[in-house]
């Protein structure tokens, strides 16, 4: 039987003579007339109708172009080649015909043979240039809704109409009640025959057959376990007894309600769309392909822990393709209400290393995998959210995803992924780390070497030291007076392996819960085994969490900012800090004098007159910056006060590395203010975007000595955890390159962006799961329309 009718138009003669013929022999050659599978493109033979039906959907949605051999209206299976089964439903077969009928139609084969063999590789081009996956049906429906236009004779189709509603929506953030007013208003206005959705709920489901998708997990509220795999049909925590579902009442009735609930977007469907892009598809190999490689450090892929996965792995790393992934968590407050945290759910986001610099953090890109409810944080207890997570990334590296298809290639492939370290700020990388970040231990680095002493007057820890990092004879090793009584003879300890690590933490009992019984407390420097070690590669790594640069700039500035003006709270020098430095026997000139009615603190070097502190000040308010650069200083500076508020993470990047400089240098004593400057020049150096290996050197003995003559200047209460952690970052970025692609601000960003997605306060969770989708499916519908109608412009006026 002639099939080159399939690629005619629909309106012509060809065609229609065509549907007839297949209509008549699919009848004849089936059992029920009244089940017969529609080979429509959006049917795709998964359902069945009648010949009536059948005739209509094959000219509203087209003959399915995969469908070449008709396997599943009587014809033979043996002539056709083994990709024609692509169309038929996977979990079924063929039937075979009786072998007289096989006999008798041998020779009526072999004449159609040659005529349907050019139409055989006329199908299989257009069922590879669209883009259709084998096992994604959902795909094939999506595309013939792109194709079917609006109402007949309308130039935009009902993906571009839809698109575009969905875009206003979402950029005035519109309720689903008015959004289904507004297209019930619309669509009397257009003809009869127009496919405009009536209500919301279609709006979605138009966009919902692109396999993009969250799945519900139960949780106990307590965080003991997830239900799933063989605690799915529990109905109790099997540790703490609590009953996994709630009462609820609903007018007269009572109902149950799931307690606690997990979205997780699956992140393999993700990866796949992502690869549909031809456009996408290319830039994945951009580091392969296009990057500079001049010894200097501009991409993770210059760094040495990329290059050590491809020395491990060397068939993961010759394939330019496969995926290298960063993640972070971090506590989101969903109700704008200030700094409460009586709510905190925690999205966890995935961002692709494989993009350019100018793309791999940008919010497109950016991937929602997990959100773990509130309203109290998880604490240790994350690891059991991210199981679904860790479970997909197992599979992604043992065996991959097969038969991934790249639209810029028009090929097959195996998809692998590597995740290559974790973001997270201070508190969030001991949950995910599991190592001890409170009390004498807490560096991450320096585990149980940390120089830590408790100030019994200020009631906190600090931590000092920084001079065994100097030379063998360097002359600060010697001097008592100035730092803390006592020499230093001391050496920093190297850096444990992954191997080292996991051998420490599988000797940590551990229960996850809220409730369980905590183990009696042991000295240790972890708190549990981290889920991260169920990846194999996971212990191969170089850095596993990576410190966010972030926050400690912004802890270091406040901290600068507030004993400099001498800010309530945030001061670090006060009468018990002077007691702190009596009792270790330094700087006795500085000692408090306890008077009859207040205490007398004399001058330290960085004490600023009120005459100084309007000069500092007014410096900060008369200073101009590009548009853009940065936020108003201006309206943080509060000069009847003499203080500064409400600086936010930026603030205090712009101030602490290009403002505060300027503004000092005039104001404080020379030693004072020289060594001020240069630890602002090193995070200058340190957040460049391109890093020359061979000055690290120099840039990690100059934040060494900085710190040491910071010892020598401000209390030993200044210096906390995250001044300490400053002595590490050169170290962090030599292994994993540029800090711009480690850092929160990208992440801080999006999460903003979910925050304004919520409608319900009682439901904040699932206003953020039921955007986030609808956003991303209609970013992924732009790619295959003439006009680019980006999302995206939604990230200028929610941002």
């Amino acid at each position: 039987m002639d099939k080159t009718w399939i690629l005619q138009d629909r309106d012509s003669l060809a065609f229609e003579m065509g549907v007839e013929n297949f209509l008549i022999y699919a009848e004849e050659n089936s059992e029920d007339r009244n089940k017969i599978p529609c080979p429509c493109g959006r049917c795709a033979n998964f359902k069945k109708f009648s010949i009536k039906t059948i005739r209509g959907h094959i000219y509203d949605n087209g003959f399915c172009l995969g469908y070449v051999h008709w396997v599943w209206h009587g014809e033979t299976a043996s002539t056709g080649p083994k990709s024609s089964s692509a169309s038929c439903p996977p979990e079924e077969q063929a039937p075979d015909p009786p072998p007289e009928q096989a006999s008798d139609e041998a020779s009526e084969q072999d004449q159609e043979h040659v005529a349907a063999s050019k139409t055989v590789d006329v199908c299989e081009a257009a069922y590879n240039s669209s883009q259709y996956d084998n096992d994604s049906y959902q795909f094939r429906r999506f595309v013939a809704d792109a194709e079917q236009p609006l109402y007949e004779g309308s130039d935009c189709t009902k993906l571009e109409s839809m698109l575009k509603l969905h875009n206003w929506k979402s950029r005035f953030g519109i309720t689903d009640s008015a959004f289904t007013d507004l297209l019930s208003s619309v669509g009397s206005l257009l003809p009869k025959d127009n496919v405009l959705p009536s209500n919301a709920y279609e709006a979605k489901k138009t966009l919902s057959n692109l396999g993009l998708e969250y799945i519900k997990f139960h949780s106990c509220p307590n965080d003991c376990v997830l239900y799933r795999g063989v605690h799915a049909d529990a109905t109790k925590c099997p540790k703490c007894r609590l009953s996994r579902w709630k009462l609820t009442k609903k007018g007269e009735e009572r109902i149950n309600l799931p307690a606690k609930v997990m979205w997780y977007f699956p992140i393999i469907p993700r990866f796949k769309h992502m690869f549909k892009s031809p456009s996408t598809a290319k830039l994945m190999c951009w580091h392969a392909q296009q990057r500079t490689q001049d010894g200097k450090m501009r991409h993770p892929a210059d760094s040495p822990s990329w290059k050590n996965i491809d020395y491990r792995w060397p068939s993961f790393g010759s394939e330019p393709r496969n995926l290298r992934l960063a993640l972070s968590a971090d506590g989101v407050n969903p109700h704008n209400n200030g700094l409460s945290n009586r709510y905190s759910c925690w999205p966890v986001i995935l961002v692709t290393y494989n993009l350019p610099p100018w793309l791999c953090m940008k919010r497109k890109f950016m991937m929602l995998s997990i959100l773990v409810p509130g309203p109290h944080e998880p604490g240790n207890n994350i690891d059991i959210y991210l199981q679904p997570m860790i479970d997909d990334l197992k599979k992604l590296w043992k065996e991959g995803e097969p038969n991934m298809y790249d639209a810029y290639n028009k090929s097959f492939f195996t998809l692998k992924a590597v995740l290559m370290w974790t973001i997270n700020d201070f508190p969030a990388y001991g949950n995910l780390s599991g190592c001890v970040n409170k009390g004498y231990k807490c560096c991450p680095v320096c585990r149980d070497d940390t120089v830590a002493k408790f100030l019994t007057h200020s009631r906190k820890m600090c931590y000092q030291g920084h001079r065994r990092y100097l030379p063998l004879h360097h002359p600060y090793r010697r001097q008592k007076a100035a730092f803390n009584g006592q020499q230093e003879f001391g050496q920093p300890r190297r850096t444990l392996s992954g191997e080292e690590v996991l051998a420490e933490q599988e000797q940590i009992k551990f229960e996850f819960g809220k409730k369980m019984k905590k183990a009696k407390k042991v000295e240790s420097l972890w708190k549990k085994k981290s889920v991260f070690f169920e990846l194999k590669y996971w212990k191969f790594h170089h850095v596993r969490h990576c410190i966010d640069v972030m926050h400690v700039e912004k802890n270091v500035c406040d901290s600068l900012i507030g004993t400099l003006l001498n800010m309530r709270h945030k001061t670090k020098d006060s009468a018990a800090a002077r007691r702190d430095m009596m009792e270790m026997g330094i700087r006795f000139d500085l000692a408090p004098q306890v008077g009859v009615k207040k205490t007398y603190l004399p001058p330290s070097p960085f004490t600023l007159s009120k005459a100084e502190k309007r000069t500092f000040l007014s410096s900060l308010m008369s200073m101009k910056l590009p548009y853009g650069h940065a936020s108003n200083i201006k309206n943080c500076v509060s000069m009847p006060d003499l203080n500064i508020y409400g600086l936010k993470s930026h603030d205090c990047h712009i101030l602490l590395q290009q403002l505060l400089p300027v503004a000092i240098h005039s104001v404080l004593p020379k030693h004072v203010g020289v060594t001020i400057i240069r630890l602002c020049f090193f995070f200058n150096a340190l957040c460049n975007k391109v890093v020359d290996v061979s000055k690290l050197d120099k840039l990690q003995s100059d934040v060494i000595l900085t710190l040491c003559d910071l010892e020598k200047v401000f209390h030993a209460s200044f210096f906390d955890v995250m001044v300490h952690i400053v002595v590490h970052l050169v170290q962090e970025l030599r292994l994993c390159g540029p800090v711009f692609y480690r850092w929160m601000y990208a992440f801080e960003r999006f999460n903003k962006v979910l925050k304004s997605y919520v409608r319900n306060r009682y439901y904040p969770e699932g206003c953020m799961a039921e955007s986030y989708l609808g956003e991303e499916s209609v970013e992924f519908c732009t790619k295959f329309l003439s006009q680019n109608y980006s999302i995206f412009i939604v990230t200028y006026y929610m941002a």
